[in-house]
């Protein structure tokens, strides 16, 4: 744990994520729906004209609202898809209800597990930088070879004919 959270009591430290994850979701939400309603026409909205938001749009309108808990699980794509159902006009109050079981989550893990992994690997750094080098080279195997599989299968999946369906 880092030194900075040591003192804290479990339940600060929980609440102090959650309360994070709900304002960063709906930061990101209310900033697609200013875009989405053209008031942002700042580099915000140069910023949501991306591949990996159009990513996130697709996500959304193919798999439905589900996908926006399971956002708080990825890297790379929880502020795409945040982003995205404001740019899709989701309503605040649906957003927010589906929102709150992935903070929940979010909360948990990086309250407890993530930040004491991120000590662990800043402590591995300082003690022997190879190690830590190692170590991720070998979580990124595992990830890319998991991310193959994936693709394998969904490739495979569109072959069949994919499911597609709207926002729920």
């Amino acid at each position: 744990m880092p030194a900075w959270l040591e003192d804290w009591p479990v339940l600060a430290i929980y609440l102090f994520f959650l309360l994070g994850a709900l304002a960063r979701s709906q930061a990101l939400h209310w900033l697609g729906r200013g875009v989405a309603a053209g008031v942002l026409r700042t580099r915000w909205s140069e910023r949501l004209d991306h591949p990996r938001v159009h990513r996130a749009t697709s996500t959304l309108e193919r798999w439905g609202m589900p996908i926006v808990p399971a956002a708080f699980l990825t890297v790379g794509l929880q502020s795409a898809v945040f982003s995205a159902t404001g740019l899709l006009r989701i309503g605040w109050l649906r957003f927010t209800l589906w929102s709150i079981p992935g903070a929940l989550v979010w909360a948990a893990l990086w309250g407890g597990v993530g930040t004491t992994l991120v000590a662990g690997a800043v402590a591995v750094a300082r003690e022997s930088p190879w190690a830590l080098g190692a170590a991720v080279l070998a979580l990124s195997s595992v990830a890319a070879v998991t991310v193959l599989i994936v693709r394998r299968a969904r490739g495979s999946g569109r072959a069949s004919g994919g499911r597609t369906g709207e926002v729920t």
